[in-house]
């Protein structure tokens, strides 16, 4: 399968847009008003495709997670080249491509976007009482150190592997990426009000979706698993939502079971899709997660990246070898991996077109 991942976020925006305009979407674009390293504007970008009378539509986005998006980005591209986007509409459905989610943390090569928020977590009631994480709050300042130097890391990695060896590894896994609303500077924060990409996605959701009787969504990410393995994540248990999705995919899981790769989180983009749209629409969320390389390397190169911004120099020294491991982390480049990921993507996309259209 030929897949490739863009070199960076500006290419892999201009080829999106390109295979769009190809297949004859009608494109949105989102201007984030800050610019990526290359000088160039960052933007969300939308394509719609099929009949705009469709009541039913599946949405693919990518790029939630900023540097996820290399993957997310190539695999929309990949299926509006291929034709797979036409086969969908060819079956009556609405197609809705979201790329780039965080343009900002795609373009920079960060997960989370300009303001350290991670948009997972973003998806919370901020007049509400936020979600508690005393486990992240035991872990802060070990997990993002005010230096970054070997010794520090060993001590700091000692404690946190310290944490696990008492609480046992998913309590770590909950601590750690579960989202935490106090530490503005730290991992998986889930910021203090809406973001930017929030509200843009708030709007589209609302253009787009609102009015229609059947959305499902299949929102793109990296990083958490065995290599190129495409873990498929699913609605709640025992909900019509997740009958609706075993009877598309078969085999899936949920965030916080026993046998995902995923900790429960708080503030999820497709629990904030679900809460705006009309309780009357038929709403089957999923989520894709590609495994890159082990567990500890993703959350060294997290950690390492969360320093650099917090107490390093983005513009300095340590700056490259810090990205090119998020970089690896979480877009691995490897022809090998790319093909896994666009074989996973081919499969499942194939399952919910057939499943919206049956």
């Amino acid at each position: 399968m030929d897949i490739r991942l863009p070199g960076s976020y500006t290419e892999g925006a201009a080829r999106f847009r390109a295979a769009a305009d190809v297949q004859g979407a009608a494109l949105e674009r989102h201007e984030h008003g800050l610019h990526g390293p290359d000088g160039d504007a960052l933007a969300i970008d939308v394509a719609r495709l099929g009949s705009t009378a469709a009541d039913t539509v599946l949405v693919v986005m990518s790029g939630t997670h900023g540097v996820e998006g290399f993957a997310g980005s190539a695999c929309q591209v990949h299926w509006l080249e291929s034709g797979g986007v036409k086969a969908a509409t060819d079956a009556g459905l609405g197609v809705l491509l979201v790329h780039a989610l965080n343009p900002y943390g795609f373009a920079w090569v960060r997960r989370v976007n300009e303001d350290n928020v991670d948009l997972n977590r973003n998806c919370v009631d901020f007049s509400a009482a936020l979600p508690e994480n005393p486990g992240y709050d035991e872990l802060a300042n070990a997990l993002v150190p005010e230096r970054w130097d070997q010794e520090t890391q060993d001590v700091t990695t000692a404690r946190v592997l310290d944490y696990a060896s008492r609480h046992g590894f998913p309590a770590l896994q909950a601590a750690i990426s579960g989202g935490q609303y106090r530490h503005p500077a730290g991992l998986f924060f889930g910021g203090s009000n809406p973001s930017w990409s929030r509200e843009i996605l708030h709007e589209v959701v609302d253009t787009h979706l609102g009015r229609r009787s059947r959305v499902a969504v299949i929102d793109l990410h990296t990083g958490l698993g065995p290599f190129g393995v495409g873990e498929l994540l699913g609605p709640r248990p025992i909900t019509p939502a997740w009958e609706r999705a075993r009877s598309w995919y078969g085999e899936l899981t949920t965030p916080g079971e026993a046998e995902s790769v995923s900790a429960a989180v708080s503030g999820d983009v497709l629990d904030g899709i679900e809460r705006q749209l009309p309780d009357d629409v038929e709403y089957t969320p999923a989520a894709i997660e590609w495994g890159t390389v082990d567990v500890v390397e993703v959350l060294q190169a997290l950690r390492g990246d969360a320093w650099l911004h917090a107490h390093g120099d983005p513009n300095g020294s340590d700056a490259a070898p810090i990205k090119a491991a998020l970089r690896a982390a979480f877009a691995p480049d490897d022809p090998e991996w790319a093909r896994l990921v666009g074989v996973r993507f081919e499969e499942v996309v194939g399952q919910a077109v057939a499943g919206l259209a049956g």
